[in-house]
């Protein structure tokens, strides 16, 4: 394909997310649903070029920036807190889901190797994140189930990734060794987050000395790729080592970011994410056309697509299996007087069991699987099989088992909430504005700070006193201003357009402006804006 078409196709494939994520919204799909069958529809019309995909490729380009932004949101506190649990499911149920795989397949393939076996449920058995955070952002869960499954999909992708190496491997040369499998895994996951810590602290370093706020996003930008090629360069898990780096710059950035480059970052991040999400997806269902067209969709129906549904079949049960399993086994022996057993409740474990969508790893390493490997046909349609039921089917009903079961809370809530800590941070900046406020001899000298950080600190705490009440009476207050601002806008506009100002007053004054809108619309309750 010609470069020039190569970029063509890029710019049809944006415009076909913009339109498959507005489908979606309209008929309450999830968009990686959407995109993902909008992608196969595509593919099949006349005059579009084959898409061939580089798995590793793939891994370089889409999974590090996915991977960071999801561990840079990571709320650590509740990460290291059920990390015994996220463990659970990143290493242990992937694991269960790879046997449970290999144990069908040997079943239904009896002269295939066990190592083969165990290849295609590497393939298939962990999670991917793209896919469900895709589905996440859509619903609101309790605290601890939230952490659970974010922390999985940033991990699971590593315990997958080293057991697909070792079943290959072992497919190859005809010998498997448990023991090297389970030593090489723990120095890899080491060894990862050793890689990600040193690479982050490196680009703080590097941040903290950068005058430029472009400069510095830009930097902050590169920093995912530097940890996962760093780590991949060290035969490490480049995996661990970007999530180490994400979770460890989230934690950092506070102090180390100013306002205004975070709110510039944060800008660029989400167009960013949004495009290689929406690229991602929509190149899964493109990639499916070259696999049918190769194999012929006769075979695909006739003699694999039978097979590939019990597989697909089996990786869903697997993961209930696991979940429902170890639930029983946390309520029995909390019942037995283990108190530090926490089970979730049967609503919570029913929703973990059923979020299982796999995605962008489980194509990447099907597409990686070597030409002459046995079975490679029948595992790369399997593979797909798996993603397109799962994204589309556990994706699209969700929400509505999030309905059914309605999950609770059991977390307690941390002990200040968000009206406490509102009239915490006013309180203090009230005195800090109190102690400039007056000079040497007591006299004052800053009245209108005194009193412009004294009325706030008076509002948050009649707000913090009862939020619902009070949110209820000032919402009419702040969409008053929002109207009072698109004055002030409209009025810039004119003076602009008849030429009574320049271009650089415009945007100045506008950029106030919009940063004023942005801190209304959050005080009154929004989302962001974006």
């Amino acid at each position: 394909m010609h470069p020039v078409q190569t970029f063509e196709l890029i710019l049809v494939l944006l415009g076909a997310a913009v339109a498959l994520h507005l489908i979606a919204a309209r008929l309450g799909l999830p968009p990686s649903a959407a995109l993902l069958v909008g992608g196969g529809a595509l593919a099949s019309l006349p005059g579009l070029p084959p898409v061939s995909l580089d798995p590793e490729l793939i891994l370089v380009l889409f999974l590090p920036p996915l991977l960071f932004d999801g561990a840079y949101y990571t709320a650590f506190g509740r990460f290291r807190r059920h990390l015994p649990g996220i463990m659970s499911l990143a290493v242990g149920a992937v694991l269960f889901t790879a046997a449970a795989v290999a144990i069908v397949t040997h079943w239904l393939i009896p002269g295939l190797s066990w190592a083969a076996c165990f290849a295609l449920g590497a393939v298939v058995s962990p999670p991917d994140a793209i896919a469900a955070r895709a589905v996440l952002q859509r619903v609101t869960l309790p605290r601890r189930l939230q952490a659970l499954l974010e922390g999985e999909s940033l991990l699971n992708d590593a315990t997958g990734l080293v057991l697909f190496r070792f079943a290959v491997a072992a497919t190859l040369v005809g010998s498997f060794d448990a023991n090297q499998a389970v030593g090489s895994f723990f120095l890899l996951a080491l060894g990862g987050v050793a890689v990600g810590a040193i690479v982050s602290a490196a680009w703080m370093f590097v941040l903290r000395r950068l005058h430029d706020d472009t400069l510095v996003v830009a930097a902050s930008t590169l920093m995912c790729w530097a940890a996962y090629l760093a780590g991949e360069a060290l035969q490490v898990s480049g995996v661990i080592a970007t999530v180490t780096s994400g979770i460890a710059f989230g934690w950092f950035q506070h102090g180390l970011l100013p306002a205004r480059v975070r709110l510039q970052g944060s800008a660029f991040w989400r167009t960013l994410v949004f495009t290689l999400e929406a690229l991602i997806f929509i190149l899964m269902g493109f990639s499916l056309r070259g696999v049918v067209d190769r194999i012929g969709f006769e075979q695909v129906l006739g003699s694999l697509l039978g097979p590939a549904l019990l597989v697909t079949g089996a990786v869903i049960v697997a993961r209930l299996v696991w979940v429902m399993g170890t639930e029983a086994l946390l309520t029995t022996v909390r019942a037995m007087g283990m108190r530090s057993a926490r089970p979730l409740g049967w609503r919570s474990a029913a929703v973990l069991g059923w979020v299982g969508m796999r995605g962008v790893v489980t194509l990447a390493i099907a597409l990686s699987l070597p030409a002459g490997f046995p079975q490679r046909d029948l595992m790369l349609v399997t593979a797909f099989a798996v993603i397109l039921v799962t994204v589309v089917l556990q994706g699209a009903t969700l929400g509505g088992v999030i309905a059914l079961v309605r999950p609770k809370d059991i977390d307690p809530p941390a002990p200040v909430a968000l009206p406490a800590a509102e009239a915490a941070v006013a309180r203090v900046k009230f005195e800090a504005a109190e102690q400039v406020a007056y000079d040497g001899n007591g006299e004052l000298i800053h009245p209108q700070l005194l009193e412009t950080y004294r009325s706030r600190a008076v509002g948050t705490e009649r707000y913090a006193a009862d939020a619902d009440r009070f949110m209820e009476k000032i919402r009419p207050h702040f969409s008053l201003m929002l109207g009072v601002i698109a004055a002030g806008r409209a009025e810039l506009l004119r003076l602009h357009r008849e030429g009574q100002i320049e271009d650089e007053v415009l945007h100045d004054l506008e950029r106030d402006l919009d940063l004023e809108e942005v801190g209304i619309i959050y005080q009154r309750g929004d989302d962001a804006p974006g």
